[in-house]
């Protein structure tokens, strides 16, 4: 597995490719300080799994570098790991193609538990496979999406952060291969998963 870490700050970098090399010990992790250094990577280690991508880079502005590896890389799972709140890029970040946004002020354990998820799904040789093979969390999520609830409700009823539910809806679509709540709900219930 390949990991792409893009972030200009080493020592924010080097903390993040320490925790995947905890959480992932075969993975191979190549750090990048910028964009424009893509290109070189992937002619030297082959196309990656993860992209982990700062959004403040000296080659981009807001969310552009989203949007630029996302056009590159059509499905690789993008993880933004960003200083600034939420509350500010969060929205325009998954608007922008990334498959979950992490304020770095989370801290070392939450940030795991996200990328977990992600390297999990990666090693998972049946990453899409029939909707019968629905884990049971998959199966409750399904259940509390066609009920309407919001993250912040299913966070909350399950005991987990958002952050988590993102990424745990984010494999469920994967799986189901659909792109939205709404086509998760109208799927699980044309398949009887409900």
């Amino acid at each position: 597995m390949r990991i792409f870490v893009i972030d200009d700050h080493p020592l924010m970098r080097e903390a993040v490719v320490m925790l995947i090399r905890r959480l992932h010990t075969k993975a191979s992790v190549i750090e990048l300080d910028r964009l424009a250094a893509i290109g070189a990577a992937v002619e030297q280690h082959g196309i990656p799994d993860i992209i982990c991508l700062d959004l403040k880079l000296p080659d981009t502005h807001g969310v552009s570098g989203v949007r630029e590896v996302r056009q590159q890389f059509p499905e690789v799972p993008i993880v933004v790991l960003s200083a600034a709140p939420a509350q500010d890029y969060q929205d325009l970040s998954l608007e922008a193609g990334a498959d979950v946004y992490i304020e770095k002020s989370v801290g070392a354990t939450e940030i795991a538990k996200v990328l977990k998820t992600f390297l999990d799904d990666s090693a998972d040789p049946e990453a899409s496979t029939e909707p019968e093979k629905l884990s049971k969390r998959q199966k409750q999520l399904l259940v509390m999406l066609d009920k309407g609830m919001s993250n912040r409700d299913i966070a909350a009823e399950l005991q987990i952060s958002e952050h988590t539910v993102k990424v745990h809806l984010w494999r469920l679509f994967r799986r189901l291969n659909v792109k939205s709540r709404s086509q998760a709900s109208h799927l699980a219930r044309t398949q009887g998963l409900l």
